[in-house]
């Protein structure tokens, strides 16, 4: 039984995130860790071996407009949002 390929774009990757700076794998990994925790799918691109290149962090398009709000809140909360909310997740553990 052959599977009929499905010709949407509703999967196709797009990409919400990328950098090529010093720290970029550290930050696709948490925007990617939190996108995950929100139940959107997301994709890190990047090589570890090779640190100077780009990394980048995908969705599929129909999740987009989702995950650059979950992004932009988490933006806007700063860094004591992120550490409140490890410390609230250490504690429930």
């Amino acid at each position: 039984m052959a599977l009929e390929p499905d010709d949407s774009h509703e999967m196709d990757m797009v990409t919400l995130f990328s950098s090529s700076n010093h720290d970029a794998e550290m930050e696709a990994m948490q925007i990617h860790g939190m996108l995950e925790s929100n139940g959107i799918p997301s994709v890190l691109v990047g090589a570890s071996t090779i640190p100077s290149l780009e990394f980048e962090v995908q969705v599929p398009k129909e999740n987009l407009e989702e995950a650059q709000r979950i992004l932009a809140e988490a933006q806007a909360a700063g860094p004591a949002a992120a550490a409140e909310a490890e410390a609230a997740g250490e504690e429930g553990a």
